[in-house]
């Protein structure tokens, strides 16, 4: 006898459904349909258990409650948690925040993946007045591609490819604390993985759940480095490629512990080879019509593209800090492993910052190299948009050649606390907050990076560390 009957749904159908609801959000279907339809189908559907409503912390650390389908439903918008328990969010006297959920970035889950009964959908954190909360980065993201829209019909597009590395056993990087080594789950790299390689089979599990949640994968393959992976999508609206990034890690890294292993997204976890990156695409549309091609620019870019690239340059370093967040970040910015952490574009040098990929009509982009992929997606592409499209830019400025970015986040912390141009984007209280908590990571590690990997820099990553880590300090 059967006792429990909870949703599952086959792969094929999960896309399908996953893509109609992504093609509503293209379309900004209106906020209140959205809301109705997903309630009525959670009140229908009655093998639904529960809703996984996630947010991402100031650092872009992804949080996950899960609240019962017929309680949420009775009470959609007085979702509340205790914020002084996510570092960077509230303080203790001031600890409860509220959740309004996201009805548009709703998603129908691998079953096998995530468990059968289950759907996901994502939650704006706000005060407890209902008003927007300062450090949600996801809603400062979607505010302003918004605003942008309805202002100059104006679309944001974005498309990331993310690299991580493969490691034997379960929670692999909070056990480097003890056992002060990683050991990779393949030898294979590039192009030359077997079909059956341990690699290879998690990133073909990956890919289909990622296919299935609608992400519409282009490609996926092994990297560079041995066990390093890279699955790549295609791009989108602004706020659904970061929501998809936030997605992209949590689908890599449960697959990997359903096989034994773990999933990193450290930027340089091993000493000797290539680190991990984020590359970022950008572009923006008018009306459906690519604003960053020019069939005669220069490498096929528009004037507004090279002001997009120019103003990003001029505030490179003042970006340095989002962009390479942790400790560990300013290892990958070596050039002796294709770093890109030249200030300057550039159509085929990958030292550069900014590669000028080759495009067409429809394609034609700018990809930013220079980001690690523990970064927070929500504050990067926020940052880079809005830097690229209203930031500083002196009459005639050409980048110079011999400018680089931080080799080491304490200069990336002085740089970014005193920015003008970060206070305009982010406002001098959220700056702060930021700024200290890489301050108080970066002072657990050693002032000198050295060449080995050091164990701090990897025990107080905001993506591994947890409360019992950070109070052994």
């Amino acid at each position: 006898m059967t006792l429990r009957d909870f949703l599952e749904i086959p792969y094929d159908q999960l896309e399908e459904m996953n893509l109609a609801i992504k093609a509503q959000r293209l379309q900004r279907t209106p906020a209140d349909q959205m809301r109705e339809e997903r309630i009525r189908y959670l009140a229908d559907e009655k093998r639904i258990k529960a809703v996984t409503v996630c947010f991402s912390d100031l650092e872009g650390r992804l949080h996950m409650l899960d609240y019962d389908k017929k309680f949420l439903i009775k009470s959609p918008d007085n979702l509340t948690f205790d914020g002084s328990s996510v570092r960077g969010f509230s303080q203790q006297s001031e600890s409860d925040l509220r959740l309004k959920i996201d009805w548009a970035a709703f998603y129908w889950l691998p079953a096998d993946i995530f468990g059968a009964g289950k759907v996901l959908v994502f939650g704006e954190v706000c005060n407890a007045d209902g008003t927007p909360y300062a450090a949600d980065m996801r809603a400062l993201l979607k505010a302003y591609t918004t605003a942008l829209y309805e202002r100059e019909g104006a679309t944001c597009n974005a498309a990331t490819e993310i690299e991580g590395f493969l490691f034997k056993g379960q929670y692999a990087e909070q056990r480097f604390v003890e056992t002060r080594q990683i050991e990779v789950a393949s030898g294979g790299g590039y192009y030359h993985t077997l079909p059956g390689d341990t690699l290879r089979l998690f990133i073909d599990t990956a890919a289909e759940a990622q296919r299935a949640l609608g992400f519409e994968n282009e490609k996926d393959h092994p990297e560079v480095a041995p066990s390093q992976f890279e699955m790549n999508f295609s791009y989108t609206e602004a706020s659904i490629a970061a929501d998809q990034i936030t997605l992209y890690k949590l689908v890599c890294r449960q697959v990997a512990r359903l096989q034994d292993m773990t999933a990193s997204f450290l930027p340089k976890p091993i000493t000797g080879v290539n680190g991990s990156g984020m590359h970022t695409n950008l572009s923006v549309s008018h009306n459906g019509t690519n604003a960053f091609y020019d069939t005669n620019g220069r490498e096929k870019l528009s004037p507004m593209a090279w002001d997009f690239v120019h103003r990003i340059l001029y505030s490179a370093k003042d970006l340095c800090l989002i962009l390479n967040s942790s400790v560990n970040a300013y290892r990958r910015l070596d050039p002796h492993y294709e770093a890109p952490n030249q200030i300057r574009a550039s159509p085929i040098d990958r030292g550069s910052m900014v590669r000028i990929p080759l495009g067409n009509s429809k394609s034609a982009r700018v990809e930013v190299r220079s980001i690690a992929p523990d970064a927070n997606p929500y504050l990067t592409i926020y940052a880079l948009l809005k830097t690229g499209l209203e930031g500083p830019l002196p009459a005639g400025y050409q980048p110079p050649d011999d400018q680089f970015l931080f080799d080491n986040i304490y200069d990336a912390i002085d740089c970014f606390q005193s920015s003008s141009v970060i206070e305009g984007l982010v406002g001098a209280e959220t700056q702060g907050k930021f700024a200290q908590l890489k301050l108080a990571s970066a002072d657990r590690c050693p002032r000198l990076l050295g060449h080995v990997i050091k164990r701090s820099e990897i025990q107080f990553h905001h993506e591994v560390t947890n409360q019992e880590l950070w109070n052994q300090f």
